[in-house]
């Protein structure tokens, strides 16, 4: 009797959940769970997660202390809401949660490093090691140099918004955690470039890429895990059957796990380790000549920080209107 295809990856990839619904999570049980920011002001806007921001809402108003405005409470709640979502995942999960550095700091180095201490910080505070987090930051040359600082001092990073080769060897060079390669948004600008309707799943320009940077690694012998992300169908998803992670969301989980039929294993350490690879060396010149020539991950990758910005502007007004409303609350009481 054949298993679900969901049972079946489980068995050679570490599955994680690509969401901040933590009712989906309970369902699926995945190892770890990611956030972004579009994914928490997703969740934040549930009905079922409205305590979770009152609470921290209400906690950042104490904290800020009385002189505070209304504008200095939300960045304080802001900062804490990925947390506060993130330490409810954790007591789900087994694993890791990946929380995200705000977006609108991608190009700046130092201000990273300092945005992820502070939330390392948030998570010690509330008795969680710094083992069960990872702190995602977009792959920007700035980002990576971040990401280099933060794990000499046992930070773990995810580096995230990832389409290029140049990107994936910068962050393994500098010795990141873990990578997140966008697949779907890969195939979403291909799609878009060519002006086809399709891809097999196995010339899928999404699939393609993640198979470059899992071989070039393992040929090479980097210790960074690559962690599949951003799916558009489970074709993407069994073409990276035996990825060190892959992160899904929950429809596509649910998909996998009602759909019976045999997986086998496509990425391979072992077939890697023969591939014919040349080593490429990165410094900041070589990434942004590669960058400058790499279109897709050059649109991708200022778009991704474009989307992540907005998501984040959504969520401090969502945050300032139930501010309003709490105090409405209290007021009328």
């Amino acid at each position: 009797m054949s298993k679900n295809l969901l049972e079946q990856l489980r068995t050679m990839t570490v599955v994680v959940a690509d969401t901040g619904d933590i009712q989906a999570i309970e369902k699926f049980k995945p190892q770890d769970a990611t956030t972004n920011p579009s994914l928490i002001t997703a969740a934040a806007k549930m009905p079922e997660y409205q305590d979770i921001v009152d609470q921290t809402l209400l906690q950042a108003k104490k904290d800020a202390g009385a002189g505070a405005n209304k504008g200095q409470i939300v960045t304080l709640a802001f900062d804490r809401l990925a947390v506060s979502f993130g330490l409810k995942i954790l007591q789900i999960i087994p694993g890791r949660v990946s929380t995200e550095v705000d977006a609108r700091l991608s190009y700046d180095t130092e201000a990273t490093v300092s945005k992820a201490r502070e939330l390392i910080a948030q998570y010690k505070a509330a008795g969680i090691t710094p083992e069960r987090v990872l702190i995602k930051i977009a792959s920007t040359w700035e980002g990576i140099k971040a990401a280099e600082i933060l794990e000499k001092e046992g930070i773990h990073c995810n580096l995230t918004l990832l389409f290029g080769l140049h990107q994936a060897i910068a962050c393994a060079e500098a010795g990141v955690t873990l990578i997140s390669p966008f697949v779907g948004r890969i195939l979403d600008w291909y799609k878009k470039e060519t002006g086809r309707d399709s891809y097999p799943s196995a010339e899928d320009p999404g699939v393609l890429s993640v198979t470059t940077i899992y071989n070039y690694y393992k040929k090479f012998g980097y210790k960074t895990e690559v962690m599949g992300a951003s799916f558009r169908n489970i074709g993407e998803i069994t073409e990276l059957a035996g990825c060190d992670l892959l992160t899904i969301s929950p429809s596509l989980l649910g998909e996998l796990q009602a759909t019976i039929g045999d997986l086998p294993r496509k990425l391979e350490p072992t077939k890697a380790a023969t591939s014919d690879i040349q080593k490429i060396s990165i410094d900041k010149a070589t990434f942004d000549q590669m960058h400058a020539a790499d279109r897709m991950a050059y649109d991708k990758l200022d778009e991704g920080i474009k989307g992540f910005t907005k998501a984040l502007e959504d969520l401090e007004k969502l945050l300032a209107d139930r501010l309003t409303a709490l105090e409405g609350v209290v007021a009328s009481h």
